[in-house]
Parts: structure tokens; C-alpha cells; sequence
């Protein structure tokens, strides 16, 4: 791989101008064996408690080079990770955008981001990276059932024992599966055990705390994997330091029909009942007043804020803080939604069909109503296991959830989805799309969006398809 090149940084170097002691401690590099004076670089800073300089972990890769680079020798006592060969017993011809993929990371000295839709291949192209870099190594990932989903696939694919952490488990090994909680907990003890780090659904990393998951690990090699960077608060532009650049991009569209399953999206239109009507008005007025009484320009979280702020100072507010949640309870699922779910599901008797909705409350409606399973954040580990297994091999035929499978779980036999709630995220829509576009032959992905008229839930629903796959 291209990566050879940049083995230069784990070798000694002889110099004449002297010796640097690098070490790892407590998530960060230890520099010993400068002159007073010495210009270290920006992101190091001097701790006089050790009488050494101190820079975060991350920059292992940057800092080893640049000293070499000066003609310093360095003692590199920072890295404990170890050169490991991990032949694939299972090794398939990659697609062309897999080894597109896995070429333009390798150019950009295996460090970076590659942005392919659900059902894509990212895990095997992520095979290809572990098993070309030959480094010991940590994939980071955002759920349990994941963790899971990917130490069966890494053992399948390599033939060895995968370790864990996570989920009660604390078992490291050359190559290693980790959720991002405890790699934000652990990385300060363990981000010198790993040569390459893969982070799966890498838009979860630029949090205030998951990013301690990178800031803390010396891995020279990055691979991040994702279907859509972006975020809201623009958080994403820090993946270009915690990680590396986009290095390659594929869409849905660019993929569809070939790679993934064909599909098609339906929006449907629905009116409220005259009840329902009338109470949603009734509270969203109340809602309303409030607000322009008090002066509040809502708009970004500075507006929620100052709303949730003068809710808290009367009784007015409690009461339009409670109309709020209200209306919008009732925008999203009324009587005539629900009426037109049951029909659909009736009109597609044969097919395999996940519903989504945004809270638990409707979940559980809807599950006594059709006697359907449902999964929630509620669901313990080993039911949702066993829930799972059953739509899978067709015992169930179809599964409500609210949040909880909008990514990272694969279902390829789902060939049908039915929104009847979601948030205003354009991530949420693009993933709930993602599970049902594993392809498999003659299947033609559908997916329905369920939308009330004249209410709230119309912007909603034009803001989470600003996205190529709806348009």
C-alpha cells in the first residue's frame, strides 16, 4: 500500500544534534531532551511540573516527522503497538468504488474519510484497509449492536479473535472492536496500543466528548466511514484533523440499481380529522401567543433557549411549553396517519416492512395495534437480538422502532419502510432510506413518507430531503 512510505516514522534514526525521549502518558505525547529555546511547534506546550513538553496524542504522526525533519534522534518510547499480519481467509473482489475508495485513502497517506451509503461495502473496504496497513487495530463504532455486527464480520473476515470494549466487555487484542463511549473513557490508557484507527459512522466523532476517542490515540493511520458527514452544528470540519479530509464520496444515486436496490420515495399527504384539528390549533395557538407576547424570534438553538427560559417563569409559560410538545405530538401522529399506515401495511402483505415514528409512546401504540415487535432504546440487548433474528428469517414480517435502527444495523431483507414520524435531520431521513436499499434480486426498495397537511410537520418534511437520494 501506499502507506509503506510513511513506515519511516516508526524506525531510529542516528543524529548528530542529539537525542529526544518521546513517550506516551495519560492520552498525550512527552517530549524530553530540548534546549531552552527550542521552537516546538504550536501544539505543544511546556509543562514545567515535569520539565518537558506536552502536546495532545494525535499529533504523534506530525510531531515524530517534524523531528526527524530537524535532525533530532528519537528514542520513541510512545508507541506500544506493533506490526501484525492479518491475512482476509474470506477475500472477495472488491467493487470498483471500494477500491476507488481504498486507493484514494491510501494516496492521502492512509489517513481520511469515505463517505459511501448504507449497503455499500464500507466494512469490507474497512478489511482491506486493516489487512493492508498491517498495524494493530482499534474500529470505533456507536452502538453495541454494532460492535457485535462487526467483531462476527473481522473474525469471519480474518479468522482470529477479535477483542471488545464495550457492553461489559474489556478484552483488547490486536485487533480490536470498541463503542464510542469507552473509547472516550479508555483511549487515554490504551491510545498507544493501535497503528490504525477506524471510525465507523464518523459523524459522531466531532462531539465534546467522543472526540477524546482521537485526541487521545497516536494511530498515524485513519480511516473514517460514514454515509453522511455533515452535522448541523459543523462540527464536521473538525474531521479533518481528527481524522483526515474526504477522500472519496459516493451517493445513493450514483449507486442505486447496481450496487444498491433500485427505489422509490412517496410522500403522502394527509389531513387531520376535525378533532384532531381543532385540538391542534387550539394548542398551537397557545404556543404561538406566548412566543410573540414574549418577543421571541425563535430560529436556532439561541431562540429555543430564550423560549425555554420564559417558559420557566410562569404559569403561562408552563402551559405553552406544554401546548408545544402538544401540537406537535399531535402534528406527527393523529388518527387519520395512523388510519393510513394500516391500510399500507394491508396493500403490502407480502413485503418485509420497517416503521418509523419519533417517539416511544407511538411505538408501543402502534405494536398493540398491529401485534407487531418493536424496538426502542427500552429493548434490551438479547430481545433486540432475538427481534431482529426473526424479521430476518420472516417469522416477523414487520417492526416499529422510533431512533434505535436509524443506523449501522443491517436488515437487507427489509424491502419497505414507512415514516410516520421523523425529525427535521436530513442524517435521520438519508439513514432510514439506507435500511432498506441492501439489494438482492428483483427487489425494488420502496419508502413512504407520511406528511400532515397544513402543520408543522410540512417544513419538517422539506428540510430532511434536502438531500440528492429525495430529489
Amino acid at each position: 500500500m501506499g502507506c509503506e512510505r510513511n513506515w519511516f516514522l516508526e524506525e531510529k534514526f542516528e543524529s548528530p544534534r542529539g537525542e529526544i525521549r518521546l513517550r506516551f502518558e495519560e492520552g498525550t505525547l512527552i517530549a524530553e531532551g530540548f534546549d531552552d529555546g527550542d521552537q516546538m511547534g504550536e501544539w505543544w506546550a511546556f509543562d514545567d511540573r515535569i520539565d518537558a513538553w506536552r502536546c495532545p496524542a494525535f499529533r504523534y504522526r506530525r510531531a515524530l516527522g517534524e523531528m526527524l525533519k530537524q535532525g533530532w534522534k528519537v528514542e520513541d518510547r510512545a508507541r506500544r503497538y506493533e506490526r501484525c499480519s492479518a491475512q482476509i481467509e474470506r477475500r472477495f473482489r472488491p467493487y470498483e468504488h471500494q477500491s476507488q475508495g481504498l486507493r484514494a485513502w491510501t494516496e492521502n497517506e492512509c489517513r481520511g474519510v469515505v463517505v459511501l451509503p448504507t449497503g455499500a461495502g464500507k466494512s469490507y473496504l474497512a478489511v482491506l484497509a486493516i489487512a493492508g496497513v498491517e498495524r494493530q487495530t482499534l474500529v470505533v463504532v456507536p452502538t453495541i449492536d454494532l460492535m457485535t455486527q462487526w467483531v462476527g464480520n473481522l473474525e469471519e473476515a480474518f479468522g482470529g479473535p477479535v477483542g471488545m470494549l464495550g457492553g461489559g466487555y474489556h478484552e483488547v487484542e490486536a485487533i480490536t472492536v470498541s463503542t464510542y463511549d469507552s473509547a472516550a473513557i479508555h483511549m487515554h490508557r490504551l491510545g498507544d496500543r493501535f497503528g490504525l484507527v477506524v471510525f465507523d459512522e464518523v459523524h459522531h466523532l466531532p462531539g465534546q466528548i467522543y472526540r477524546q476517542a482521537s485526541r487521545q490515540c497516536i494511530a498515524p493511520y485513519r480511516l473514517g466511514l460514514t454515509a453522511t458527514p455533515e452535522r448541523a452544528d459543523g462540527g464536521h470540519r473538525d474531521l479533518d484533523y481528527l481524522v483526515g479530509p474526504i477522500v472519496y464520496r459516493k451517493s445513493i444515486k450514483e449507486l442505486s440499481g447496481e450496487i444498491l436496490a433500485d427505489y422509490e420515495v412517496r410522500t403522502l399527504e394527509v389531513a387531520m380529522n376535525e378533532a384532531d384539528r381543532e385540538f391542534y390549533e387550539r394548542e398551537r395557538g397557545i404556543y404561538r401567543g406566548f412566543v410573540d407576547d414574549e418577543n421571541i424570534r425563535l430560529g436556532g438553538l439561541r431562540g429555543w433557549r430564550r423560549f425555554l427560559a420564559a417558559t420557566s417563569r410562569s404559569d403561562a409559560g408552563r402551559r405553552a411549553l406544554k401546548a408545544y410538545h402538544a401540537q406537535k405530538r399531535m402534528a406527527l401522529v393523529h388518527e387519520e396517519k395512523l388510519a393510513l399506515l394500516y391500510e399500507l401495511l394491508e396493500r403490502h402483505a407480502e413485503d418485509r416492512i420497517l416503521i418509523f415514528t419519533n417517539d416511544n409512546a407511538s411505538v408501543y401504540a402502534i405494536s398493540e395495534a398491529i401485534l407487531c415487535p418493536a424496538i426502542t432504546h427500552e429493548t434490551r440487548v438479547k430481545e433486540r437480538r432475538n427481534i431482529l433474528e426473526k424479521f430476518r428469517c420472516g417469522d416477523y414480517r414487520v417492526l416499529v422502532t422510533s431512533k434505535v435502527l436509524n443506523e449501522g444495523v443491517d436488515i437487507p431483507e427489509a424491502s419497505m419502510a414507512v415514516v410516520l414520524a421523523g425529525s427535521g435531520s436530513v442524517r435521520e431521513h438519508v439513514q432510514r432510506l439506507g435500511r432498506i436499499l441492501r439489494r438482492s434480486k428483483g427487489k425494488r426498495a420502496l419508502l413512504y413518507e407520511l406528511v400532515t397537511v397544513d402543520s408543522v410537520e410540512s417544513h419538517v418534511s422539506r428540510r430532511r430531503r434536502e438531500h440528492d437520494a429525495y430529489q
